[in-house]
């Protein structure tokens, strides 16, 4: 309703004389909107809590709220690293101990306390299994036969949204890119002593021990969309901030603060959507350590830091 409409009828109700059995606007907005009060308080008061959270009816002490510190037990966010004991934490993040500045890891900087990519906001994963079967044809039948071949875990899509609001975020958000585009490429070139080696076989966790636990993985492909309707921020804001101290001309009132980022200055959408597909991989001697009866009662969630789905 236009804004001059509802003036107009305020005006108008505000002149016009109330008859007995006629309310008012107000008194009709009033009581409706104390009937929803009153249901909610209801229920409130049936469940024993009363208004403003005073000690309920039945006992007890109001509800406190308290929060953990997060651990490897209790982190369930979803994670692509590179395993802690691998060898190619020299090349990713010069060692596994990461005693040095982080400036020393150039674009990686961000990623380097989680080795490897956490997603800021819980992502969608798609995931299947298969159980393959040949079919037996055979004459004059009405039903196939289907022979048993083999079974696979399938490979899995992830799908998070990347927010950035500043430049620590931006700087994760182009880690995160170049750590994709580096795990999707081989050892290659003749100054590169591992030449000839497969693209890095990362670890994949998330939801907990009995969903993905240390589940060794290879990214077979991923894509980012660069938007055109949102904000870009920069590693480097190179933000003016007061500077009281020395104030003669109107520029001299500022200073531009040294950049902290470990990365020129590189331009981060504030929103923007990672998809990432990923195969689950075993090697042969893993593969041996695999039991159906250990399997379904749980036992091979982690043995000897590898994950079985």
């Amino acid at each position: 309703m236009p804004i001059n409409i509802v003036y107009y009828t305020i005006f108008f109700m505000s002149t016009q004389p109330i008859q007995p059995n006629q309310k008012t606007l107000g008194q009709a907005v009033g009581q409706s909107a104390r009937g929803v009060f009153n249901r909610t308080l209801g229920r409130l008061f049936g469940a024993g809590l009363n208004k403003g959270a005073e000690k309920g009816l039945f006992g007890g002490n109001p509800g406190t709220a308290s929060w953990r510190t997060r651990s490897g037990s209790t982190d369930w966010r979803v994670k692509l690293t590179i395993p802690p004991e691998s060898s190619l934490n020299d090349i990713f993040f010069k060692g596994s101990n990461k005693t040095a500045n982080q400036q020393d890891y150039k674009v990686l900087g961000e990623l380097v306390k989680t080795n490897g990519i956490i997603f800021p906001i819980t992502p969608s994963v798609i995931m299947q299994h298969q159980a393959n079967y040949s079919q037996l044809a055979t004459t004059h039948a009405n039903y196939p036969y289907y022979a048993y071949q083999n079974s696979e875990p399938a490979n899995m899509t992830i799908v998070g949204e990347f927010p950035v609001q500043n430049q620590t975020d931006a700087a994760y958000w182009v880690g995160t890119i170049h750590f994709l585009r580096a795990v999707t490429k081989m050892f290659f070139g003749g100054a590169d002593a591992q030449r000839g080696n497969p693209p890095p076989i990362l670890k994949f966790n998330g939801y907990g021990d009995h969903v993905f636990k240390n589940i060794p993985v290879i990214v077979t492909n991923f894509t980012c969309e660069l938007r055109s309707d949102v904000d870009y921020i920069s590693t480097s804001q190179g933000v003016k901030i007061p500077n009281p101290s020395n104030i003669q001309t109107p520029d001299d009132g500022f200073i531009t603060p040294q950049s902290t980022s470990t990365i020129p200055a590189t331009w981060a959408p504030s929103l923007s959507t990672i998809t990432v597909q990923i195969q689950p991989i075993y090697s042969r001697d893993t593969i041996k350590q695999f039991s159906l009866q250990k399997f379904v009662t749980g036992e091979l969630n982690n043995v000897n830091g590898i994950g079985f789905i």
